[in-house]
């Protein structure tokens, strides 16, 4: 299955914030949009992107006077990105291996989505439950 697939069924709306918006303001993105990452673009170029994590390192590190910084201060700017025809199993791997929960899509070098871990387990979910009942049917002499 391809990252294609999971655009399709979640959408491909992306929030981003520029560089220069404070943590403050991305907090309110973060709540108004209830996710748990927000890409960083100028204009259409990702340069990177930022999580709850991020957030709450930088709270640790720095107070709440984080609070009044820029996101750029925060935020990954060595972001894994995947395309829309890479597959669901290829981006689970990474994210695994890696240790990340979101991951912005490119398609053209032009940012068209994030997948998130729970995109991801959701599915691949459904690829199981299909293999099942395609494995049932079949056990029982019906064909799909």
């Amino acid at each position: 299955m391809l990252i294609a697939s999971i655009l399709r069924s979640k959408g491909s709306d992306v929030v981003t914030v520029p560089p220069e918006a404070t943590v403050a303001q991305l907090l309110t993105e973060l709540a108004r949009h209830n996710i748990g990452a927000v890409a960083v673009a100028e204009g259409d170029a990702l340069v990177g992107i930022v999580s709850e994590r991020d957030v709450v390192r930088g709270l640790e590190r720095a107070g709440t006077v984080l609070l009044t910084a820029p996101v750029a201060e925060i935020m990954t700017a060595d972001v894994h990105t995947c395309t829309t025809e890479d597959t669901v199993e290829d981006v689970s791997e990474a994210m695994t291996l890696r240790r990340f929960r979101h991951v912005p899509v490119l398609s053209e070098g032009r940012l068209v989505g994030i997948v998130s871990i729970g995109d991801v387990v959701k599915s691949r979910l459904r690829v199981l439950e299909d293999d099942r009942a395609q494995l049932e049917a079949y056990i029982h002499g019906r064909r799909g």
